[in-house]
């Protein structure tokens, strides 16, 4: 069973930047769809950024819309990791970042946190204003 481990996070002012980054442990296929979904206190866990790979191909890159601009995910040289740059953060950012994985996605159900079978423990993000 694929194991998805995670490394980064803290507590910045805003303005700052960090990086997440996370690792499939078991990862042997040749396309994944793996991204960051996060959770603040008292609401839903929703998604922040996904990138599907097929092989070295990008098969499907999304971000919600209250990062674009400011985060960017990203392969790592192994192809079951992922790095999620965060810059111009803000106090809204601050919540528990979750790395999620499946084999597949598509435009229609990458938002879906059902839709992913593999999680990671979950690393906190804190933004001071």
């Amino acid at each position: 069973q694929a194991q998805l481990v995670e490394s980064g996070g803290g507590s910045v002012q805003a303005g700052g930047s960090l990086e997440l980054s996370c690792t499939s442990t078991t990862y042997t296929d040749n396309r994944i769809c793996m991204g960051w979904f996060r959770q603040a206190p008292g609401k839903e866990r929703e998604p922040v950024a996904l990138l599907y790979t097929v092989g070295d191909a990008t098969a499907l890159l999304r971000y919600a819309d209250e990062v674009k601009g400011r985060f960017t995910i990203s392969q790592g040289n192994a192809k079951g990791t992922r790095y999620l740059q965060m810059n111009a953060l803000k106090p809204e950012d601050t919540a528990m970042y979750y790395c999620a994985a499946n084999l597949y996605c598509g435009t229609s159900n990458w938002r879906l946190p059902t839709l992913y079978t593999h999680w990671g423990q979950g690393t906190q993000v804190t933004v001071s204003s």
